[in-house]
């Protein structure tokens, strides 16, 4: 069995199991070993000490914009067949990596994903609590990322993760159900990993009460029957609604002086409410302190599923699939107009054949559109600052109006952070935008473009010409012949 291509991503929060996850990867035997290893440190901040140190582990900065957005920008940065996404938490065994080779060996040309088999140890000689039966609840669950490999043509022909997904719950559920929809396959490999048992915190079923703002989003993507697609059973969101409901009603009926019905309301709600405290607390240890969680929280849960739902009715209304990119980030020269090497003449701006059309597209498309360039002629004296401004005004005139512009005057030895390959342009252009890095695509004509973009979280897509070298072309993940057949790969994912 020869090994295949892939790449694997873990996006992490600084936890110290990552070295536990990462230790398989990268003890593996070269005929196992992954060709990269990306840790995508999602943790806020960026005068943060690394979280892992390694030189066959590749660290990419997350937007700290949840594990959707942290797995999308893990994946832009690989060029492997496959993408392998794991958990900062989980504990797959020494031949995981032999293991995963053999799951994607036995994938034939329709699978567009492999998933790995989740265990869960059981807690010694007492029945598990409720923060740990949700731990539980991962095995079995369809297509969870936290053992999940994913073609990268797959991946490409949605968008990726759907960065809408705030939280580590839906947002693989989503994906799997695109893929399908793209016309791939899934399937449950044999490959196996351990997921520890978590202990949760108090109360921690309160907040878990925030994923019924997800499942709005889910529904208004995949319509309500998406649950039975995954084999999954009803939620208990109808039972929340007719608890809150009798709450509500016993309490304007006081409000009312109508003692009767408020007492009979008041009943209802209260035999309901001890009815799921009973099964919750019967499922789990005889301990005092878990009995009086499960009693505070069951009476607590039930308004506050109903009033995530309604929050999340409010912000997905009219929620449709998106491309997993939002803006689209130009290269300017070579990319959008000819190249003319230190040009401050707006007279000798040309475009480029299929700049204009990719401009469009994308603004149909409904992404925005923006520019990052180097211009170290300024740095070298050979260019004023407002030659520039006229160029970059002539190019707005010409293909524009662009949402954003960064340009870099710096020179290579003045260290900046905004010279590509360095990724300042493409963050400080997201942030403009108000969308995250992860969300972002650059568009160039050079390695330096698709480094930057790497470096930021961004996908990348390589437009070469003839100054481009050989070796670029085989670093980049994606190549297309013009800037127009570069947008129409971006936006391929989106709905009609």
């Amino acid at each position: 069995m020869s090994r295949p291509e892939y790449a694997v991503v873990v996006p992490t929060v600084g936890r110290n199991s990552l070295h536990r996850a990462l230790a398989p990867l990268l003890e593996a035997p070269d005929a196992w070993a992954p060709t990269e290893i990306v840790v995508v440190d999602d943790r806020p901040g960026h005068a943060l000490p690394p979280v892992v140190d390694h030189p066959r582990v590749r660290i990419v900065r997350g937007s700290g914009h949840g594990p959707a957005a942290a797995r999308q920008a893990g994946w832009h940065s690989c060029r492997a067949e496959w993408i392998a996404f794991l958990d900062d938490d989980v504990h797959p065994p020494a031949d995981w990596p032999e293991r995963l080779c053999a799951d994607l060996s036995a994938a034939d040309a329709a699978t567009g994903g492999v998933q790995g088999r989740i265990t869960v140890p059981r807690p010694p000689g007492r029945r598990p609590t409720d923060a740990e039966r949700a731990t539980l609840g991962l095995e079995g669950a369809p297509w969870i990322t936290a053992d999940m490999a994913y073609r990268r043509s797959a991946l490409e022909a949605v968008g990726g993760f759907d960065t809408r997904f705030p939280r580590a719950y839906r947002e693989d559920t989503d994906l799997a159900l695109r893929v399908v929809d793209a016309g791939f396959s899934l399937r449950l490999g044999e490959r196996e990993c351990e997921h520890p048992l978590r202990p949760g915190r108090r109360w921690s079923s309160l907040g878990a009460q925030r994923g019924n703002a997800d499942d709005t989003l889910m529904n208004a993507v995949h319509g309500r029957g998406w649950r039975d697609r995954v084999g999954e059973e009803p939620g208990g969101l109808r039972g929340h609604v007719l608890t809150t409901g009798l709450l509500t009603g016993a309490a304007l009926a006081a409000l009312a002086r109508r003692p009767v019905l408020a007492g009979t309301l008041g009943a209802g709600w209260l035999a309901r409410t001890a009815a799921f405290a009973l099964r919750r607390a019967t499922a789990g240890p005889a301990d005092p302190a878990e009995i009086v969680d499960m009693a505070v929280t069951s009476a607590l849960i039930p308004p506050l599923a109903c009033g995530h739902r309604i929050a999340g009715s409010v912000r997905h209304a009219g929620a449709r699939r998106t491309p997993g990119v939002r803006a689209v980030l130009f290269d300017r020269d070579g990319t959008l107009i000819e190249d003319v090497p230190y040009n401050g003449d707006p007279d000798k701006v040309r475009p480029t054949a299929g700049a204009a059309d990719a401009v469009a597209l994308a603004r149909r498309a409904g992404l925005a559109v923006g520019v990052v360039s180097n211009q170290s002629g300024i740095a070298r004296g050979l260019l004023e600052p407002g030659q520039v401004e006229a160029v970059n005004r002539r190019v707005d005139e010409l293909l524009g109006p662009f949402d954003v512009w960064r340009v870099c005057p710096h020179g290579e030895e003045d260290g900046c952070d905004c010279r590509k390959p360095r990724p300042g342009m493409v963050e400080s252009a997201a942030a403009e935008l108000g969308v995250a890095a992860a969300e972002c695509a650059v568009v160039g004509d050079i390695g330096s473009d698709t480094a930057a973009a790497r470096a930021a979280g961004a996908r990348g897509v390589l437009v070469p010409t003839r100054l481009t070298r050989e070796e670029e072309r085989r670093a980049s993940p994606e190549t297309e012949p013009d800037p127009a057949a570069a947008v129409r790969r971006l936006v391929r994912g989106s709905a009609p």
